[in-house]
């Protein structure tokens, strides 16, 4: 897309300024799922694997294209593309080079899986992306299989080793922790990032449609590993503008860094700093409290971006103070693929 068409004539009508609730909260990050397809079965999020309903119309690489291009225009920097498994889309490349021409957008990362990794990773970062979130829940390899159903754990090593080579700036590695599972894992993923320069990022179990049981059964609070890192000689870093509701923690005899993301801390939701569209084009103002708003009949053509626009900064005053997962409100979301969680 041209510059001229970022910026066409009809936009200086339209409120130009950063999204932003009417809690005074600014939203300059988004994640943009271009597929609710994964070929994983992970326990907490597709326990069944992925099962299509009906045919499946993901947005196309012109509607991402008037996407990226209206939320650039209205304060975000920071587009992480997300699916289901987003490098399952075979123009998954060209994804990247969309949003990173786009030169209003500062940083493009993505989250994945890791599968395809170790074959692609020079091509993705010489596209443009230059952030990368790996999921690894364990790193025992029988863990693996058991939390994924995929014996993949090499596979997925190798391509976060091609991703250091590659040159991102920054690599992660998720891991949710379960109880009665991977818990048992945490020292082995202390004693890779003493010598690895990985940000490890601890994600407490979220409670979803998946059900009740799962979550009482496996949730392990954030706090605890909170707690347990500081007595061991963890330092809270200062908050980052850009670290939204995550936690960060380093230790001078560490080469990797620690994050905590913990949904169930006191006022996690006050830097809430990220909306979500989903795969077929709805803006979830949360993971967890609505339906998601339509947003597909605007991204046709760039001469919808001013009305775009307006429909953007007209949802956020639709935002909600907080998730209300204390509440055991967990809205309609059934798994956090759907919509890129």
């Amino acid at each position: 897309m041209s510059k001229e068409m970022l910026s066409p004539p009809t936009l200086g009508k339209v409120i130009m300024s950063q999204l932003q609730d009417n809690f005074g909260r600014k939203f300059h990050y988004l994640r943009m799922s271009v597929t609710d397809v994964c070929n994983f079965k992970c326990s907490y999020c597709l326990p069944d694997g992925y099962h299509p309903n009906g045919k499946q119309q993901f947005l196309s690489l012109s509607e991402i294209e008037n996407l990226v291009s209206a939320f650039s225009q209205v304060g975000t920097q920071k587009i992480r593309i997300t699916g289901g498994e987003p490098t399952l889309r075979k123009d998954f490349t060209d994804i990247i080079r969309v949003v990173a021409d786009n030169p209003r957008i500062h940083t493009v990362a993505t989250t994945t899986n890791g599968y395809r990794l170790e074959k692609h990773a020079k091509e993705w970062f010489d596209a443009g992306l230059r952030r990368i979130n790996v999921s690894v829940d364990s790193l025992d390899p029988k863990m693996f299989y058991q939390i994924t159903g995929e014996n993949k754990f090499d596979e997925v090593m190798r391509g976060i080793d091609a991703a250091l080579s590659a040159g991102f700036e920054r690599v992660k590695v998720n891991a949710v922790l379960l109880k009665g599972m991977n818990d048992k894992d945490l020292p082995r993923f202390l004693n890779w990032i003493k010598h690895t320069p990985i940000d490890l990022r601890f994600i407490e179990l979220m409670e979803t449609g998946l059900g009740r049981e799962y979550f009482q059964a496996h949730h392990l609070a954030g706090a605890d590993i909170k707690a347990q890192l500081q007595a061991e000689g963890w330092q809270l870093d200062t908050p980052r503008a850009d670290d939204g509701p995550a936690q960060n923690f380093s230790h001078s005899d560490f080469k990797g860094r620690i994050g905590l993301i913990m949904p169930y801390a006191t006022n996690f939701c006050a830097s809430c700093n990220r909306l979500r569209v989903s795969a077929k084009g709805k803006l979830h103002l949360c993971l967890f409290t609505e339906s998601g708003i339509d947003l597909r009949d605007l991204l046709q053509h760039p001469s919808q971006q001013a009305e775009l626009i307006e429909r953007l900064h007209g949802q956020l005053a639709q935002k909600k103070e907080t998730h209300y997962l204390h509440q055991g409100i967990t809205g309609v979301t059934q798994h956090l693929a759907s919509i890129g969680g």
